[in-house]
């Protein structure tokens, strides 16, 4: 009896790791099932052997007026293309990546069931990312929120102004994990490390084990008190038997 449920618990943990690992999220524009997208444009390209988006939400990703979200780039005046190219690449990997699964949460928003929170982003992505952004201008702090769309897109609110990135963001870490709500975290991991998740890559994607080491250190953490439950459901049992 203690093998079987032994044996029940271990397969259906690792069916819940498996789903885990290659999944897509209940969000806007994924899909429902990851799967290979030969024609993914431009930045989106490296995802195409296995992406939760179309070819179609890649492009859509790269305009600056797309209707993926009605998100403007230039409400504070031109975005800069070197900072610009960095939200195209977290467009790429929010709506692509398919090994996100550790991280998703569910949410009650209505445009999306589910939402990622505290992904750990490699030192180098994020370091780059407010590097090449420090001279261009915004008005807010967390762009997931607080926009005036009166006007069908987002305009900075009545009461704020626009100021220079680095009088908003003062630091890679305050930019990467506030800019999404904390949809990222800022980590000292670098890509060598197999710890972080990586924005930019080429070739085969290297997130699936960075994703893996995650779920498995999660499944490690809750082993104990899931051993108690099996071993007092045994205990149980076999008093029902005397």
């Amino acid at each position: 009896m203690l093998l079987f449920l032994a044996s029940l618990l271990a397969l259906s943990s690792g069916i819940l790791s498996l789903d885990k690992l290659n999944m897509c999220m209940n969000a806007k524009h994924q899909k429902v099932e990851p799967g290979p997208e030969g024609a993914l444009y431009h930045q989106c390209a490296p995802w195409r052997d296995n992406a939760c988006c179309t070819a179609n939400t890649s492009e859509e990703a790269h305009n600056d007026y797309s209707y993926l979200y009605n998100f403007n780039w230039n409400h504070c005046g031109a975005m800069s293309s070197k900072c610009k190219k960095h939200f195209i690449q977290d467009t790429c990997f929010y709506e692509c990546s398919p090994h996100l699964g550790p991280w998703i949460q569910p949410v009650d928003q209505s445009w999306r069931k589910e939402r990622i929170l505290n992904v750990p982003l490699c030192k180098e992505d994020c370091e780059q990312w407010w590097e090449d952004c420090k001279d261009d201008v915004t008005c807010k702090t967390d762009w997931h929120k607080g926009w005036d769309w009166s006007s069908g897109t987002n305009k900075c609110p009545a009461d704020s102004k626009c100021r220079k990135w680095t009088d908003v963001f003062a630091t890679p870490k305050s930019m990467c994990e506030q800019v999404w709500s904390f949809s990222y975290l800022y980590t000292t991991y670098t890509k060598d490390s197999g710890r972080c998740m990586q924005l930019w890559f080429t070739g085969s994607n290297p997130n699936k084990k960075v994703a893996e080491y995650y779920l498995n250190a999660t499944q490690r953490g809750q082993s104990f008190p899931v051993f108690m439950l099996l071993f007092l459901s045994v205990i149980s049992f076999f008093a029902t038997m005397f």
